[in-house]
C-alpha cells in the first residue's frame, strides 16, 4: 500500500471520530471514554439504525481481501457479537461449502458474484430476504442496482466492477488492446489471471467473437483450444491477491478486476488499465443469508451497518471496486476529500458508464456450468 493510502487509514479515525462528536457530542457515546476503537484507531459509528437480536455471534463468508478489517471489528464491538470470518478464492469453493457442507460450515452471511447468485437462487440455498428489515438500501444507488435483476429479492448489493487487463507501462514494449493481444508470444510467463473459469474462458470467447455465455458445445470446445495456447503466457493463477505478484515484478501483465488494478496503480503509476476492445467482463457482487444460517437475525444487523454511509467508505481505501452506496461516496466527498478524488477521477473504479455498457455479464447456465468446468480442468492441468 502507497504512503498515501496509509495517510488516508490513519486519518479516518480522526474524521469519523469528529463527525461524531459534532452529532452527539462524543465520539461513540456519552463521553470519550465510551468510544469503540479498532485495533487500527478507528473509531466505530454506532448502529445507525440499531438492529435488535439475540444472537451472540455472526459467521461470515466472504471473498479474500473484499471486507475491511475495521468494518469486521467494529461491528464485533458496536453489538458486543463474537464475528467469525471465513474466506475463499472462488464462487466454486463457495458453492462447495454451501451446497454440501451446509451442516459442517453453518454461514450467516456469504458473498456471491453474478451468476453463482442465480445458481444459489435456483438451488433454494439462499432466503429471500425481507426488504422490510433492510431500512439503509435506501443508501444504494438505484441507478447501479439495475445489474442485479431479480436477484435483489435475495442479496443486498456490495460491489461491483470489471474484470480487464493490467499491465505494467515500463517493461511491456507492446501494449495489449483486446483479449486477443493476450495471445501474443511476448507475453510468454509474463500474465497472472484470476483464477475464475468465467472470466478466463469468457475472454476466450469473446476474442473468438463468441457470447461469454454460451452452451454451444462447438464453440467451446474452440474457445478451450484456445486457452491451452495461451497457458504459455499464465505464470500463475491468483484470486487471493492477483495484484502481489505484479507489484513483485513476478509477472508484467493480468487479468484481473478493477480493484485490485486501481490498488496496484496507486504503489505503482506504471501500471495501466486496459478495456479490451471486445469488452470487459462485468461483475457484481451481493451479501445474502443462507437457507440454512443459524443466526440470521445478526445478519440483518450486519446488512444495515455495512450500508452506512460512515462505514462502508472504508471500502474506498481498503478494497476500491466500483461502489454502488451513495451513501458512502457522499461521507467520502465531504470529510475524505483525497479518498473521494481519487476514486471518482478513476475510470479504474468510477467505470465510465459506456464501458459497463459495452462489458459483458456471466449468467446461471444451469446445467450446462459443468461444460464450463470440464474446459477448467483440461486446461489447468
Amino acid at each position: 500500500m502507497n504512503g498515501k493510502l496509509n495517510i488516508y487509514r490513519l486519518v479516518r479515525s480522526i474524521f469519523v471520530g469528529l463527525l461524531l462528536v459534532g452529532v452527539t457530542g462524543c465520539a461513540a457515546g456519552s463521553n470519550e471514554s465510551d468510544e469503540l476503537v479498532t485495533s487500527s484507531g478507528f473509531v466505530c459509528p454506532q448502529p445507525n439504525p440499531r438492529v435488535e437480536f439475540e444472537s451472540k455471534e455472526i459467521n461470515i463468508f466472504t471473498w479474500t481481501e473484499y471486507v475491511p478489517a475495521d468494518i469486521l471489528d467494529c461491528f464485533g464491538l458496536v453489538y458486543g457479537v463474537k464475528v467469525n470470518t471465513d474466506y475463499f478464492s472462488s464462487n466454486e469453493e463457495l458453492y462447495s461449502k454451501v451446497s454440501i457442507g451446509q451442516n459442517v460450515n453453518p454461514y450467516d452471511v456469504i458473498h456471491p458474484s453474478d451468476y453463482m447468485i442465480g445458481v444459489l437462487m435456483r438451488e433454494g440455498l439462499l432466503q429471500e430476504l425481507d426488504a422490510g428489515r433492510l431500512p439503509n438500501s435506501k443508501n444504494l444507488d438505484a441507478g447501479l442496482l439495475a445489474a442485479y435483476g431479480d436477484s435483489l429479492k435475495y442479496v443486498v448489493p456490495y460491489q461491483m466492477g470489471t474484470q480487464a487487463i493490467v499491465y505494467n507501462s515500463e517493461t511491456v514494449e507492446n501494449p495489449p488492446k483486446s483479449w486477443a493481444d493476450l495471445w501474443s508470444s511476448e507475453y510468454e510467463g509474463r500474465i497472472v489471471a484470476v483464477d475464475d473459469n468465467r472470466v478466463v474462458i469468457g475472454a476466450a470467447l469473446l476474442m473468438l467473437g463468441y457470447d461469454v455465455n454460451t452452451t454451444d458445445e462447438a464453440q467451446l470446445e474452440e474457445a478451450k483450444q484456445k486457452l491451452l495456447e495461451l497457458m504459455p503466457n499464465i505464470r500463475v493463477f491468483d484470486s487471493d491477491s492477483p495484484k502481489t505478484p505484479l507489484l513483485a515484478g513476478d509477472v508484467d501483465l493480468g487479468i484481473v478486476w478493477n480493484g485490485e488494478a486501481f490498488l496496484a496503480q496507486q504503489e505503482n503509476a506504471a501500471f495501466e488499465y486496459v478495456f479490451p476492445e471486445e469488452g470487459s467482463i462485468i461483475f457484481y457482487d451481493g451479501m445474502g443469508i443462507p437457507e440454512k444460517a443459524p443466526h440470521p437475525d445478526a445478519s440483518y444487523a450486519w446488512f444495515n451497518y455495512l450500508m452506512q454511509g460512515e462505514v462502508f467508505w472504508l471500502t474506498l481505501v481498503d478494497y476500491p471496486y466500483t461502489n454502488p452506496n451513495s451513501a458512502a461516496l457522499e461521507f467520502a466527498r465531504a470529510n475524505q476529500t483525497e479518498v473521494y478524488n481519487a476514486y471518482i477521477s478513476s475510470a479504474i473504479t468510477n467505470t465510465p458508464a459506456e464501458m459497463f455498457a459495452k462489458g459483458h455479464e456471466v449468467q446461471d447456465l444451469g446445467a450446462a456450468l459443468s461444460l464450463y468446468d470440464e474446459i477448467w480442468t483440461e486446461i489447468k492441468q
